[in-house]
């Protein structure tokens, strides 16, 4: 086990410091965002290797949930950037960093995104190296169920947004309608439910208990760090209508709106 989990943490900073040799060239970091999707194909599909490529069911599904859920996210934001260009966020980050910028970039964004992938996909790795073979149970059809519903949700949260985007009367507006009319981060609650899913069917594979720290480390990221938190405050600076948004929409559960059934 321990083994596989090495592999897989050099395999995934192998890939980060290339990732890293390659902003420098781009002059841009912001394409790491499309990678810390297709990351996690990247230690599903070294897992699947590394462990002799077996046919079992629980690894079937733990590498085919993946990889559809990461491909699909890691595209979508890669030609996200192609189009937009440097996020700000990180324009923002390197201009406040003290010393060498590219230093900077190496430990805080490549570096750091590496270890968090790596311990988030913890349910994929051992769920792989505990399946003995046997047939689909409750646990997995759950986590298959739930990481379903995560990846639609997501995905249709995200075509909403391109969508509405996309409409120049909607500048400087609060997206308010489809999935956004239930909760102000459906595509980071999708993302949520992926993840606990594959939880789900690791666990019918046999993987330990512990492996739950994958998923929760993704679920506080999304919603305390890096996600929720630091976009709604960008939002309320920038769209003056958030604050009733917030006060009528669900922050990450998906609900009717306050007052309304």
């Amino acid at each position: 086990m321990f083994e596989l989990m090495l592999f897989n943490f050099l395999l995934l900073i192998t890939c980060m410091v290339a990732l890293w040799l390659l902003s420098i060239s781009l002059g841009d970091v912001s394409f790491i965002d499309s990678f810390w999707a297709l990351g996690f194909v990247v230690a599903a599909a070294g897992s699947f290797w590394y462990l002799g490529m077996g046919d079992t069911p629980h690894t079937l599904a733990l590498l085919g949930v993946t990889a559809l859920w990461g491909v699909r996210l890691g595209g979508f934001l890669l030609l996200r950037w192609r189009r937009e260009g440097a996020d700000p966020r990180y324009l923002r980050m390197i201009e406040k960093a003290k010393g060498n910028p590219h230093l900077f970039t190496l430990r805080s964004v490549f570096l750091l995104q590496g270890v968090m992938l790596w311990t988030v996909s913890l349910p994929v790795q051992l769920g792989m190296f505990s399946d003995t073979g046997a047939v689909l149970g409750a646990f997995a059809f759950a986590g298959v169920a739930l990481a379903t519903l995560g990846f639609v949700f997501e995905s249709v949260g995200d075509q909403q947004m391109t969508t509405f985007r996309a409409d120049p009367a909607n500048v400087g507006q609060v997206m308010d309608r489809g999935l956004w009319r239930y909760t102000r981060h459906p595509n980071y609650f999708g993302d949520a439910c992926v993840w606990w899913g594959l939880f789900l069917i690791a666990l019918g594979a046999g993987a330990p208990l512990w492996i739950a720290v994958g998923p929760a480390l993704l679920t506080w990221t999304l919603l305390r760090w890096s996600g929720a938190a630091l976009l709604e405050r960008r939002m309320k600076r920038s769209r003056p209508g958030y604050e009733d948004y917030i006060a009528r929409t669900s922050g990450f559960i998906p609900w009717p709106p306050r007052g309304q059934s």
